[in-house]
């Protein structure tokens, strides 16, 4: 006789919601590392045109052209600024997926526990039934050499 658990198919949910919420957890895992990539573009953009800008002052470059470069320079800071707060949700939404995780995680835990403890009581009982089995074979053939 094999084991068979009734609840398995809920077993096998919690084993598949769990595997969801760590693709959740890796797919915002990328987002963050790909809002902190652009964040480094954006700084190594903006370093870039500093030392532009600083090597046109020393020049004698038009002040359109300087004013126009002052300008994108705005343009990058405000850029770097909304990057840093999209890297912050992106964080918010990183601990949020982990903790997700971690409740999907501890419920199959549960669910395995419940499996692993109906297991263990089906193997004593099949146990203790296969040595009720022996005692009584032994109890009948006592019987039949004693006749």
């Amino acid at each position: 006789m094999r084991f068979h658990y009734t609840f398995q198919k809920v077993v096998d949910l919690k084993g598949n919601e769990k595997t969801q919420a760590e693709w959740m957890l890796s797919s915002a895992l990328g987002e963050l590392q790909a809002q902190e990539k652009s964040l480094d573009e954006l700084l190594d953009q903006r370093n870039s045109l500093m030392l532009s800008l600083q090597s046109a002052a020393e020049q004698k470059t038009p002040m359109a052209k300087i004013i126009e470069m002052q300008n994108y320079l705005e343009h990058l800071d405000h850029c770097i600024a909304r990057k840093h707060s999209d890297i912050k949700r992106a964080h918010q939404e990183v601990q949020h997926k982990q903790d997700h995780l971690s409740t999907k995680v501890l419920d199959e835990k549960v669910w395995l526990k419940a499996k692993d403890k109906a297991q263990t009581i089906f193997q004593q009982n099949m146990i203790l039934r296969e040595q009720n089995e022996l005692d009584e074979m032994a109890t009948v053939r006592f019987a039949m050499k004693s006749l």
